[in-house]
């Protein structure tokens, strides 16, 4: 019942935009529910910016309005997925390869909502793979950079390059993907901030205080969380 529960949670999201708004759009199957939902209420004066190709894709077909951040640099609010939700609204995402744009998109809102389905909602971070987004000039040798601060962390398993059978996923940015099998973050914050002091990583998928309110679809409807 997942689908239903997505598509709960983009509908109910859809509710908190307002005529006049510019929204940041996200990456992903819940995400999209949340643009057709937009889409559907037809409210005059939107501007849309998405945070991949993809979802710019399926909003212009829709009929929305879109910017960027260079003429939009301030989003009143945007609308994203997550691949996992743990306590204080801390969040891993990046599983559909946008998380570089998606954080640039979120950090430039004034309110970020969260939708995902039920099962995203776990006791802690980790399960999940952690998505990290490297350039692809040297990547092996920044690989093993992640390796040293994961075991730091007491995580054994190195990151494994996200590949498909086409070859190495690229981003829209035309970087790489590295997915970190932690099983379980211990230290979120300290984590993130030795992630992102690598060179060679772009950006890693720990979004931490950045989310205002998650939506969660349920089979009847939603429910909310804040943090």
């Amino acid at each position: 019942m997942s689908d239903l529960q997505k598509k709960n949670a983009g509908e109910a999201a859809a509710r908190y935009v307002e005529a006049g708004m510019v929204v940041g759009l996200g990456t992903g199957s819940t995400a999209a529910w949340f643009v057709k939902a937009l889409a559907a209420r037809n409210l005059p004066d939107l501007r849309c910016v998405p945070t991949s190709e993809r979802t710019a894709d399926l909003a212009r077909e829709l009929g929305l309005t879109l910017s960027t951040l260079e003429d939009t640099p301030r989003i009143d609010l945007t609308v994203d997925g997550a691949d996992e939700i743990g306590p204080g609204l801390a969040l891993i995402k990046g599983g559909g390869a946008a998380l570089l744009r998606e954080k640039l998109v979120w950090e430039a809102s004034a309110r970020c909502i969260c939708i995902a389905d039920a099962a995203k909602v776990v006791p802690a971070l980790g399960t999940f793979p952690l998505p990290i987004e490297v350039v692809a000039f040297g990547h092996k040798t920044t690989a093993n950079r992640i390796a040293d601060v994961l075991a730091d962390h007491d995580i054994g398993s190195p990151a494994r390059v996200r590949e498909a059978e086409r070859g190495l996923i690229r981003t829209d940015g035309g970087n790489l993907i590295y997915d970190a099998a932690c099983k379980l973050i211990a230290d979120p914050a300290r984590l993130a901030a030795d992630m992102k002091s690598l060179t060679g990583v772009v950006e890693h998928g720990l979004f931490l205080d950045l989310t205002d309110l998650a939506v969660i679809g349920t089979d009847d409807g939603f429910e909310t969380i804040n943090p």
